[in-house]
């Protein structure tokens, strides 16, 4: 595991479902659809039952890092705002990749129809 995963790890006591939903809702369009769907596939793969605990705790902290008003580079600087989020949300995917499954993907892409409409499934790879 590297150590940019066991350093955000720390971020896990961030996290929380209403936290998560609230920041999500909140930045859904300045973050952008990468951002919120790599988001969505951890949420996701978190709620699976057959995602292990390890694997968890690193969602957790992945999540609780997107979450929290404290990160490397404040979400509120254009363009490079969420730019530290994205790596750490794709570090954790990396990391937990086998646990994000078809229908971790098919529920991430729903939600991600609820907030941006019809979307072209290149902007989300």
């Amino acid at each position: 595991m590297s150590d940019q995963i066991k350093e955000n790890e720390g971020y896990g006591k961030e996290y929380s479902e209403d936290g998560f939903w609230d920041k999500v809702k909140s930045v859904c369009k300045k973050a952008g659809i990468k951002v919120i769907y790599s988001a969505l596939m951890l949420y996701y793969a978190f709620k699976e039952k057959d995602t292990p605990i390890w694997a968890k705790s690193i969602i957790i902290g992945a999540l609780g890092y997107f979450i929290s008003p404290i990160d490397a580079i404040p979400d509120v600087v254009p363009v490079a705002g969420y730019s530290d989020d994205l790596g750490v949300l794709v570090m954790a995917i990396a990391a937990v990749g086998v646990y994000i499954n078809a229908e971790v993907k098919q529920h991430a892409k729903d939600k991600l129809r609820d907030w941006f409409g019809n979307f072209d499934e290149e902007e989300i790879l």
